[in-house]
């Protein structure tokens, strides 16, 4: 696992870097009380760091009066206070001298409208920004991710390797959703802090080097039928060790070691490791500290660990194996079964998918993101839309996303095929085309998926002749690296 280098900081406007978030509040207020609706602290939702459209709706909502009349009036009263002064917040105008200083880009980002996002850019000096997005710049504005989306696509940096500055609960939601690290400076409103996200009294605590300790950091987590250990390839220890190494994997879940493929893995590398049962294995270059599930887990089932990362924060990870019979794309393109025949099938391993469900929930900490890897030995609904494959969905309503559609969202274009590597037709001698598909794969809760993608090593012969290949098993693997942001 690295840090991500700070690749650039992104500025809310009204109140981060101006005193405007008062004098909006102070605007709505007077239209407000105009309407016969005076404002109290249980409106700050609906009005800090919202566009203008957003609150007159609100308030158009509440009064019966026309909503663009409101927003009329919103956005009179509120340039007419920006027109009377906008001042600087204290260390706002010394910060980004400093970055400046460093080299470090900045952005501005903002709700509100151009007009006064430019009047504002005016006071502060346009040129101290090499970016701005307003409430004009993007279809949806905060609370939605598209602002800081938008300007990390100008500014060509990833959203992980920068810092937001925000001071609003609003704003936060909108830069932790696209996935980038939070400094929250409260304005008006209380910001509690969180895993990857920082609260700070003010700008004038905010330094170069602060910001940069603040990026999330890279976690690489592979997924790995070892298939019967590696047994069936010469040598498939040391072409196992060359992959892990040349993915630069951090953790590996690992299912059909043979017994002791997870411990001797880890003992070559010089990593932890957690064996379960003869088939189930977790190997990780950092601690491990704390080990869930049955340690003498049959062949099918999962096993889970809690792994300590450099900066304090905490991970879990599970790896599950699931029964291969019936074997829905068999049944499928070989016998014609209807969707109706295949998802009835699927009540073993949906069985075994529930149980591992359950006990990720008991195990689970609050703020602790999870990770469950593993052969799964069945397609996803994600991939045909024309079975609702029951294994995947249940996994998807316990709040864990599929990486690899995250980061390739097509399943024509991007099928992402598992099984098989190494057999392109079945091994029953018919000839018969075997079935390509997806069963193995890296689901998460709480984390943000930078890349995920298979991994095949060489051009492996096809069954039966595979004891030369360089690739030691009959699965492909699955790499996803994951932005895992610090704790507070």
């Amino acid at each position: 696992m690295t840090r991500l280098p700070l690749q650039a900081v992104l500025f809310d406007m009204d109140g981060t870097l101006v005193d405007t978030e008062r004098l909006w509040w102070e605007a709505v207020e007077r239209v407000a009380a105009g309407l016969g609706r005076p404002l109290g602290g249980d409106d700050q939702p609906d009005v800090l760091g919202r566009p203008v459209e957003h609150t007159a709706d609100w308030l158009a909502g509440l009064t019966g009066a026309p909503a663009a009349d409101v927003a009329a009036d919103l956005h009179r009263a509120f340039a007419d206070r920006v027109r009377g002064g906008v001042v600087p917040r204290p260390g706002a105008l010394d910060l980004l001298d400093a970055l400046a200083r460093d080299g470090i880009p900045t952005a501005l980002v903002t709700a509100s409208p151009r007009a006064v996002a430019d009047t504002v850019l005016d006071v502060l000096g346009p040129d101290r920004f090499a970016v701005s997005v307003t409430a004009d710049d993007t279809e949806r504005t905060k609370p939605a991710p598209d602002p800081y989306l938008a300007a990390c696509r100008a500014l060509g940096v990833d959203p992980g390797g920068c810092v937001a500055v925000e001071d609003t609960p609003t704003g936060v939601a909108s830069a932790e959703a696209a996935g980038c690290a939070v400094l929250a400076v409260p304005s008006l409103a209380p910001i509690e802090a969180a895993p990857g996200r920082t609260v700070l009294a003010s700008l004038e605590e905010v330094t170069p080097e602060r910001l940069r300790s603040l990026p999330a950091y890279e976690l690489r987590v592979l997924t790995w039928n070892l298939w019967l250990g590696g047994s069936m390839v010469d040598d498939h220890r040391a072409k196992q060790l060359k992959v892990v190494l040349e993915t630069g994997a951090d953790v590996v879940g690992l299912q059909e070691t043979g017994g002791t493929a997870a411990q001797e893995l880890a003992e070559a590398l010089g990593w932890y490791h957690h064996r379960a049962g003869e088939n189930l294995g977790v190997i990780s270059r950092h601690p491990i500290t704390a080990r869930f599930g049955d340690p003498d887990v049959g062949f099918y089932g999962a096993a889970g660990v809690r792994i300590r990362l450099g900066h304090g924060c905490e991970v879990d990870v599970w790896t599950a194996h699931l029964d291969y019979t019936p074997y829905g794309p068999y049944e499928s393109a070989f016998d014609g079964l209807a969707a109706a025949g295949l998802i009835a099938h699927e009540g073993v391993r949906l069985a075994q998918m529930r149980d591992t469900l359950r006990r990720i929930e008991e195990s689970a900490d609050s703020g602790v993101p999870v990770v469950l890897v593993g052969d799964f030995n069945c397609p996803s609904h994600l991939d045909r839309p024309d079975v609702a494959w029951p294994v995947t969905k249940a996994a998807e309503e316990a709040g864990l996303s599929d990486s690899y559609r995250e980061a390739h969202p097509d399943p024509v274009g991007d099928p992402g095929h598992t099984w098989s590597p190494i057999h392109p037709v079945h091994e029953d001698g018919s000839g018969r085309p075997e079935p390509q598909d997806r069963i193995d794969y890296v689901l998460h809760r709480g984390l943000t998926v930078l890349d995920s993608r298979t991994v095949v090593t060489g051009t492996p012969r096809p069954w039966p002749d595979v004891a030369g290949n360089d690739w030691p098993s009959d699965h492909a693997a699955v790499l996803t690296t994951f932005t895992v942001p610090r704790t507070a």
